[in-house]
């Protein structure tokens, strides 16, 4: 059992959803990724996705395309995220960490590589963004063969077909995406997303969280109460963008506040 599908079993038998903070690895530069990223826990994090910075991050609205062109001023590239999460792994052997990105560096390195090298580092899971289940067949399988949670994207407009395959392949957990657009965007519905997710549970039978459009206590405590897992990025980018000084303690501090709300909407 990988620490994604431990953590998730917990957490499910403690009746509590889990929170999956996303910060950019190497942003606003890499010495301080790693403290940040203890912080995420301190906070309450369950499971930290690490972005992987890309220069075409088309997925991703301009909160995070300015956090992947800050990292990659500083020459962030994959090989330097692996090398940030092994040195998370020397004082933390428990949360799990999934990578989010898109496939060009991991097909530049090669899948094979990339997984050997991401499971000697202690990543848990690959969230590949640009990689939809058609295309995912050999990659899947590698990361599977390696002990890695391979994990999709589901959209509102995704068709059963694909929800079916998504199904098929996915471990650890699958990503919902609340809304249409790119990350950071508002306007989230969730009882259009409480709709959303008893239909993909019909299919799926592992965790699904919930992420595009939370960013504050109030919307988290929401989503909590239908869904197995909340995923907060372009709010704590945000702060990031604010400056180095104080931030880990904000991203603590706020993280336990959505904690807490988390926490009491299933009371």
């Amino acid at each position: 059992m990988s620490r994604i599908q431990s953590v998730m079993q917990q957490l499910a038998a403690q009746n509590r959803s889990a929170l999956i903070p996303f910060i950019t690895a190497g942003d606003p530069n890499p010495e301080v990724t790693v403290e940040l990223m203890h912080a995420l826990v301190d906070g309450g994090a369950d499971v930290i996705e690490l972005g992987v910075p890309f220069s075409d991050p088309m997925a991703d609205g301009p909160v995070i395309q300015r956090a992947s062109e800050r990292a990659l001023l500083h020459k962030v590239s994959l090989r330097r995220v692996l090398e940030l999460v092994a040195q998370f792994r020397q004082s933390n052997a428990t949360t799990p960490v999934v990578l989010m990105g898109y496939a060009n560096p991991v097909e530049a390195m090669g899948y094979e590589v990339f997984a050997r090298a991401a499971v000697a580092a202690g990543v848990d899971g690959v969230l590949t963004v640009d990689m939809p289940p058609e295309e995912a067949l050999e990659s899947a399988k590698v990361f599977k063969a390696q002990g890695l949670d391979p994990i999709f994207l589901l959209a509102p407009t995704t068709p059963e077909s694909r929800v079916k395959a998504v199904a098929e392949l996915a471990s650890g957990y699958v990503y919902y995406v609340s809304l249409k657009g790119v990350t950071g965007s508002a306007n989230l519905d969730v009882v259009d997303v409480a709709a959303k997710l008893a239909i993909l549970k019909q299919f799926i039978s592992i965790p699904i969280g919930v992420g595009f459009g939370i960013r504050d206590a109030q919307t988290a405590q929401a989503v909590a109460q239908v869904a197995d897992a909340v995923v907060i990025g372009s709010r704590l980018v945000q702060e990031v963008e604010l400056g180095e000084v104080g931030l880990a303690e904000r991203l603590r501090t706020f993280l336990s506040e959505v904690r807490i709300a988390m926490d009491s909407a299933r009371r």
